[in-house]
């Protein structure tokens, strides 16, 4: 009976957090629309030019619907996103959907391999300050994480490519090469691994640059909470048992720890594919950011909405993801 009034539960708390995300979406989709709406400057004389006739700037605003009250111009394209039409690129002519499946898988792969970057570097640094507290290595750690937090993406990505391209000519400096992960696969069937040597190549400094950041907030973290988990009984017993140091560490304090450490990596990685979009504007990689900015700087509004709608959206899931991990995690979530 318990059982099945635990699993009710749990099936209820997965239920609403599903449900969540539709009014979360819907906000997201309004105040993207309003924002683009209410920037300076006129989209029609964007397109045409500062030396446009009044006959043609009303002649454009008509044609795209921005003679219309916003509510208008919103419902109209509400309903064009439950068709799953984001519309046409004012400026490229060309469908906005295809433009997203070229760049988005770009900005995936960096963000990704922003993560790994900022995994490899946070988890041992963290697990090390936390074991070893007040030590040089903890001091020297969260210097490190002060310094990852204070030091903005762009300014990371310059110095890259003034050391590591300019001075000592060791990576290249912008682009993209093959897809990694198929480049990957294709070296392994061949035997040749020239061309994901050239992709990793190109993606080392703006993936590091992305996920230095990342690796300062999650060692921070885990060093908080593995702070927290040391100093509780059950592992003064396990040590009290004899066990090895490093099972004590690794099986009970750091498994432990792990539920608000899932939080920051997943909304690190959710402000990952946000903030490439200055990570791609510094080393030119071919992502959704280099769209945003472009359509941006052309008032390409149906590229710009879809673009950053689906961002938003990508970390809304992320969080409904962590959500649903916590539920195998800590069976005692339940509806409260």
């Amino acid at each position: 009976m318990t059982i099945c009034k635990g699993e009710n539960m749990r099936a209820k708390y997965i239920m609403k957090r599903l449900l969540y995300v539709i009014p979360t979406a819907f906000g997201v989709l309004v105040i993207i629309f309003i924002l683009l709406r209410s920037m300076p400057g006129d989209f029609a004389t964007a397109l045409l030019g500062q030396d446009a006739s009044l006959e043609d700037i009303e002649r454009v605003r008509e044609q795209y619907g921005l003679n219309q009250s916003i509510f208008v111009q919103f419902i109209s394209y509400v309903k064009q996103l439950l068709t799953l039409n984001f519309g046409d690129s004012v400026i490229y002519k060309t469908p906005v959907i295809e433009m997203i499946k070229t760049a988005f898988p770009a900005t995936l792969e960096l963000s990704i391999m922003g993560l790994l970057w900022a995994l490899i570097i946070s988890v041992p640094l963290g697990i090390l300050s936390a074991v070893k507290q007040n030590s040089w290595l903890d001091n020297a750690s969260m210097v490190f994480a002060q310094i990852g937090i204070s030091m903005p993406v762009f300014w990371m990505g310059l110095l890259m490519i003034l050391l590591f391209s300019v001075q000592l000519n060791w990576l290249p400096s912008f682009g993209r090469g093959d897809p990694l992960f198929s480049a990957l696969i294709k070296g392994i069937t061949s035997g040749n691994f020239s061309s994901f040597t050239r992709s990793f190549r190109k993606i080392l400094m703006p993936s590091f640059a992305l996920g230095i950041m990342g690796s300062a907030m999650i060692s921070r973290m885990i060093r908080s909470t593995m702070l927290e988990v040391l100093d509780m009984d059950y592992i003064r017993t396990a040590r009290a048992k004899g066990t090895k140091e490093f099972k004590v560490v690794m099986r009970h304090a750091f498994r432990n720890a792990l539920p608000p450490v899932i939080t920051i990596v997943a909304l690190q990685f959710g402000a990952m594919l946000g903030g490439s979009i200055v990570t791609e504007t510094v080393f030119s990689w071919p992502g959704i950011g280099q769209i945003i900015v472009t359509a941006i700087l052309n008032r390409d509004y149906p590229v710009v909405q879809a673009s950053v709608f689906l961002i938003a959206i990508m970390f809304v899931l992320i969080n409904l993801v962590v959500d649903l991990l916590y539920v195998v995690i800590n069976p005692k979530i339940n509806e409260g």
